[in-house]
């Protein structure tokens, strides 16, 4: 892990130097300065090492996972009321590891349209992150405290969306197998950069946004560009917050729509079609900054229509809190825990349709200046069933800001 961290770190002045020249350099803006465009990144050196089986959505079948990620910022403003933003990322795969030999993706494009000159409205389409909750504003390396996502937002439940179970036995069966990545769903899949349009604003202490977007929150990331996924089963979405003072945010959202793929229209059963089955979630949001802390805390409940067995419900929830020991070292921790309602067994009686579980993170960073980071986390989880994945995590991640 060490292996991760620069031998022989720049002098400060040098590297202020270096960025003040790349920022010149990235950055165009016409003599009138209606036409303003800007090249930003991240570039992100990540190591796991995976106790048991990788946890969460984590894909590596060795015991240490390097992740290389750059990520590359294209922000362009025409005028006083359009903007449009373009992300590309060159990496291992939007998870870390699961395209093992390099992925290069766009992962976002939008264009925004602020018709106001103030921010009451703005409209924007293309393939952006979800409205829903308080964590994917900041989900960025830069922004997180820790490392990995919460639970809501990456650990796999044994929930299908290309093909149906057959039974209510075959669908518990599942509980007892490690995760099928490639098959099965988180309730929402990190940020979720699906496409579509969306609407969102404030008024005085109020925010609001809601979207309508051609795949669920729960959705694998190669099905969020619109040229993989239509809007024959759309999803909507939304958040309203409200900010009572500069410390507190509150907010509450939902999202309803379809979940499974074309793929799973052959299983389903006689005279059933994807629209049927939908994925139902909502959920509260907490932000609170005092001094040298900020505190962030989600509940998020979902149910799963789920072909052939009903209702599934699961609530997750996490609090999470960042403290500033000094100007440029912080500590962060992370409570997570998801429970799992019961289903018909097929035999008359119920069964919880996976295992409850309980994650705990924590982190230290180290912010040398405006431009690099050092983060360092161990996380312990346990689920309640004698398959264990991922019970222990350390991670390192070293982030380069331009």
């Amino acid at each position: 892990m060490l292996s991760l961290f620069p031998a022989a770190p720049a002098p400060a002045a040098d590297l202020y130097s270096l960025h003040a020249h790349l920022e010149n350099k990235l950055h165009y803006q016409s003599p009138s300065g209606w036409f303003r465009t800007k090249l930003g990144g991240l570039l992100d050196l990540e190591g796991y090492t995976i106790d048991q089986r990788p946890p969460g959505l984590l894909f590596s079948r060795h015991d240490f996972l390097f992740n290389p990620r750059l990520s590359l910022f294209l922000d362009t403003q025409f005028g006083s009321h359009f903007y449009s933003l373009v992300q590309v990322r060159f990496d291992r795969g939007f998870d870390p590891g699961v395209m093992p030999d390099g992925d290069i993706r766009f992962d976002e494009y939008l264009l925004r349209w602020t018709p106001f000159d103030d921010a009451r409205l703005n409209v924007q389409v293309g393939k952006f992150a979800t409205v829903f909750g308080n964590w994917v504003p900041r989900h960025d390396s830069w922004q997180n405290p820790l490392i990995t996502a919460p639970l809501a937002y990456e650990n796999v439940t044994t929930i299908s969306d290309g093909a149906a179970p057959a039974s209510p036995a075959a669908f518990l069966a599942r509980r007892s197998t490690p995760d099928a990545k490639g098959a099965w769903l988180p309730v929402l899949w990190g940020p979720v950069y699906a496409s579509g349009g969306s609407v969102f604003g404030s008024v005085e202490k109020f925010d609001y946004a809601f979207d309508f977007k051609n795949a669920s929150l729960s959705s694998h990331p190669f099905v969020w560009d619109a040229t993989d996924l239509g809007w024959e089963n759309p999803v909507v979405s939304g958040r309203v917050g409200h900010r009572p003072n500069a410390a507190w945010n509150v907010g509450a959202s939902f999202s309803y729509g379809a979940y499974l793929l074309p793929s799973a229209a052959a299983t389903l059963p006689a005279g059933k079609g994807r629209g049927d089955y939908r994925q139902i979630t909502v959920g509260q949001d907490v932000s609170f900054a005092w001094h040298h802390w900020q505190v962030w805390a989600e509940a998020i409940a979902s149910r799963f229509e789920v072909p052939n067995v009903g209702d599934a419900d699961t609530l997750t929830y996490f609090i999470e809190a960042r403290y500033k020991i000094a100007p440029n070292l912080f500590a962060a921790a992370r409570w997570n825990q998801q429970f799992f309602d019961k289903v018909p067994d097929g035999a008359g009686g119920r069964q919880r349709w996976d295992q409850d579980l309980w994650r705990m993170d924590l982190a230290l960073g180290y912010r040398f200046n405006r431009h690099v980071q050092v983060k360092v986390q161990y996380s312990y989880s346990h689920q309640h069933g004698p398959l264990q994945q991922g019970e222990q995590l350390l991670a390192t991640q070293v982030t380069l800001k331009f």
